[in-house]
């Protein structure tokens, strides 16, 4: 299938204000990409594109003083298939998970597990595989937390959304995460388009998504917490610790953001 996704948003400034945006595809999805994917600035400034740490595609830019305007659009291609399912076998002990995925174990700075080990333990630690406990996780946090966009601030933590009962789709997976590290299953967040895609409309406009993966039995398995079925149509941009690693934009001064559009559909063709 053909989905054209994009964005088109809009900061104001009085002063030059320097920024680092997470607006590219991830590299896992270049291959699938069926037209250019530019990440334009209006006024035309300068943008310097780096990979970061995780293997994201980050982006430095100044913006003037009056403001910047960073727009993108393209078609992608994807295999239409549902989220996979994780094999439902032993979960694996700690002393055998590869190095690289050790970091996704740790407490971060919107994922306490401090302070969530004792609610994860006494409420998943009698499932006997990974998947179980990953599925009993996500019904959890998809039932504990109500989903409102008004709900949302930036300085929530999987602690504030569990105590608070309320938040949006990174808060879903904030907490999500936050559990299955508690419980010994290594957890990334990620962020990325995910259209109303084989599922009735969504009478609410487009977003990007959060959703997050877990390490088991090898491989890295996608999961949603906030919508708690498989989905098709996912398009990652960016996944890391938590938001802190892959926040959409990140100013270093003062800027208001006064636009914010996103569009993703399935399309028939590439015009």
């Amino acid at each position: 299938m053909l989905i054209r996704c994009g964005y088109d948003i809009r900061f104001e400034t009085d002063n030059r204000t320097a920024m680092m945006a997470m607006l590219s595809l991830h590299p896992s999805r270049h291959h699938d990409l069926r037209t250019p994917q530019r990440l334009m600035a209006a006024p035309d400034i300068p943008l310097y594109h780096f990979e970061d740490g995780f293997g994201n595609v980050a982006t430095r830019l100044t913006i003037p003083a009056g403001g910047v305007t960073l727009s993108c659009d393209f078609v992608i291609e994807d295999s239409g298939l549902p989220d996979a399912q994780a094999p439902d076998g032993p979960q694996m002990a700690v002393e055998d998970l590869p190095d690289a995925v050790m970091p996704f174990l740790l407490g971060s700075r919107y994922c306490e597990t401090d302070r969530l080990m004792a609610v994860a333990w006494a409420n998943f630690a009698h499932y006997g595989s990974a998947r179980a406990r990953v599925d009993a996780i996500v019904d959890f946090v998809h039932n504990h937390i109500e989903f409102g966009y008004h709900h949302a601030r930036p300085d929530k933590t999987a602690w504030n959304a569990y105590q608070e009962r309320q938040g949006v789709c990174r808060d879903f997976a904030h907490l999500a995460v936050t559990l299955c590290r508690c419980m010994n299953i290594p957890a990334r967040y990620c962020t990325g388009y995910l259209g109303d895609i084989g599922i009735p409309p969504v009478d609410a406009p487009m977003d990007f998504s959060a959703w997050f993966d877990v390490y088991i039995d090898g491989e890295w398995y996608t999961h949603d917490a906030r919508h708690n079925r498989p989905r098709i149509g996912r398009i990652l941009m960016a996944r890391g610790r938590d938001a802190t690693d892959v926040a959409l934009t990140t100013a270093f001064g003062p800027a208001n953001l006064v636009r914010f559009e996103v569009h993703t559909d399935e399309v028939q063709s590439i015009d």
